[in-house]
């Protein structure tokens, strides 16, 4: 609950999707970027060049945001947190292949 009180703030982050374009477009939290997590060292750079904006990274079970955080990391970003997979998120989630 704290985080979704979290995200209806008025902060600035990045909401970040690791997972394929598919699953995605099945379901993914609303406002969320998509950077499949075997792209993120090439990517990140384009998508996400503050490196202390806080990035909230989650995939459909949590392994592939772990490795994504763990990246993300190594790579500068000095505000990364890990909050798992969708598959526990209780809130709104929408379909479609629309990117924040």
């Amino acid at each position: 609950e704290a985080l979704a009180k979290f995200f209806s703030g008025n902060f600035d982050f990045i909401l970040l999707d690791v997972r394929t374009p598919e699953e995605f477009s099945e379901q993914h939290i609303p406002g969320a970027t998509l950077i499949i997590d075997s792209q993120i060292s090439a990517e990140a750079g384009k998508k996400l060049p503050d490196k202390d904006i806080p990035i909230f990274v989650y995939c459909r079970s949590g392994r592939r945001s772990a490795e994504a955080a763990k990246q993300l990391v190594n790579m500068g970003s000095t505000q990364i947190y890990d909050f798992g997979g969708i598959i526990d998120w209780p809130y709104e989630t929408v379909s479609g292949s629309e990117q924040q």
